[in-house]
């Protein structure tokens, strides 16, 4: 029955790739192979010094914080305005040719995945206005009736783990936006421990998190653990951790080992343990593997790994600059994986957050020759309606980029003086 199905997938007439920019990427031995020209080596060093196998970025990046300001003015207003009457985010209604196979299940996932996002974005940039304010609340709302109504879709389609991640991110965000409300507090911790249940549940038996199960459909889901999915988890956990909710111990310690075993020695991470004898496919090489590095090095780096350290972050950093082409020609293609080295166009927006993030964790005078560079590469792909999307989903898109967006270039404001 596998064989059957992968053999459809692969002649075009099914394709099944995964949540766009949250990192549920399609398993690319699912997909149409990439572009000959791409199983060439990616000659990493070409452009750098001898005795450096990372290229590095000239600089600085020219940008002044008025850019950063407008960019981010536009697309909050973008993301007021698109806001749907219930205080959500995205629908299934707009369909194209080729689609992402979901049931009613999978879009209650998709779009509450998306309010969260939406809803942290706004938080984190909140002007202050009364629009916004509405905008916030309205949403909070929704997510504090729907998030515990997110679950798995059927036996073999897990999407909701995106819901979840996201879920608590935005939680914690609304946690600290009211802080003298103690009963708000207390209902958002228990919102909170809810989403760390649902994790737990639907964690792979391989340790991690997968979004789809191919194999049996057990009730304790047998996907693969992906590599990114459990970054995106672990990234939230410690958010959670920092506000004083710590997520249950052994599915955390079973997520970290998973992606420890997916970690290469030059910091690339396998798409998904599946891959595990296919180190050096294109999607597991350093091009291949920039939209998930950042996240996945963040994640090790925060629970306790000692190999990430600054000059690792930096090196990714600096390919990420350099590179970025790589993730660019996959900016907006309709067919998942179908760039070099297999880069679909939802690990667009996903890669640069986190690298944001990245950014958050070096030393402060290390941190604004990266800031500069990541928002002038975001501010300069940002569409003439104040919106940003890497790839059509429905009509998640270009919520859950503009989201994205936002809340990498506020992580690119410099710190005043």
């Amino acid at each position: 029955m596998r064989r059957s199905m992968e053999a459809v997938i692969g002649k075009g007439v099914l394709v099944l790739a995964a949540f766009a920019a949250w990192g549920g990427h399609a398993r690319s031995d699912e997909v149409a192979p990439p572009p000959a020209s791409a199983a060439a080596d990616e000659r990493e060093g070409a452009d750098a010094d001898d005795d450096d196998p990372v290229p590095r970025p000239r600089g600085p990046a020219s940008l002044s914080p008025a850019e950063i300001d407008g960019a981010i003015d536009r697309g909050r207003r973008f993301l007021v305005g698109i806001q749907n009457a219930d205080g959500s985010f995205g629908s299934a209604e707009r369909t194209k040719d080729l689609n992402i196979i979901a049931g009613v299940g999978s879009h209650l996932g998709f779009r509450a995945a998306t309010s969260a996002m939406c809803v942290q974005a706004l938080i984190e940039e909140n002007d202050g206005s009364e629009e916004v304010l509405r905008a916030i609340e309205k949403g909070e709302a929704w997510l504090e009736e729907h998030l515990p109504l997110v679950r798995r879709d059927n036996p073999m389609l897990i999407y909701n783990v995106w819901a979840h991640g996201y879920g608590i991110q935005a939680l914690v965000a609304m946690h600290g936006r009211i802080p003298d409300d103690a009963a708000r507090r207390e209902r958002i911790e228990g919102l909170i421990r809810g989403q760390f249940e649902k994790l737990e549940k639907y964690e792979s038996a391989e340790g991690g998190w997968g979004y789809y199960d191919f194999k049996h459909g057990t009730q304790r889901p047998a996907s693969s653990s992906t590599s990114f999915v459990n970054a995106m988890v672990l990234v939230a956990f410690d958010d959670a951790r920092r506000i004083g909710l710590d997520p249950p111990q052994r599915v955390t310690q079973r997520a970290v080992e998973a992606t420890r075993e997916q970690q290469l020695p030059d910091f690339s991470y396998l798409y998904g343990s599946y891959l595990r004898r296919q180190p050096r496919r294109g999607i597991n090489r350093p091009a291949g593997s920039l939209g998930r590095s950042q996240a996945c090095n963040l994640a090790m780096r925060l629970w306790g790994d000692e190999k990430v350290t600054d000059a690792v972050f930096e090196d990714w950093l600096d390919r990420l600059v350099t590179r970025n082409g790589w993730l660019d020609l996959g900016r907006k293609r309709p067919v998942p994986h179908e760039s070099f080295f297999q880069v679909a166009g939802y690990f667009y927006y996903f890669g640069h957050y986190y690298a944001g993030r990245v950014i958050e964790q070096l030393p402060p005078e290390r941190r604004p020759f990266y800031q500069d560079h990541l928002a002038r590469i975001i501010i300069d792909v940002q569409d003439a309606d104040g919106s940003w999307w890497d790839y059509p989903l429905y009509d998640y898109h270009q919520q859950y980029g503009t989201a994205y967006a936002i809340m990498t270039l506020h992580r690119c404001r410099r710190a005043l003086p």
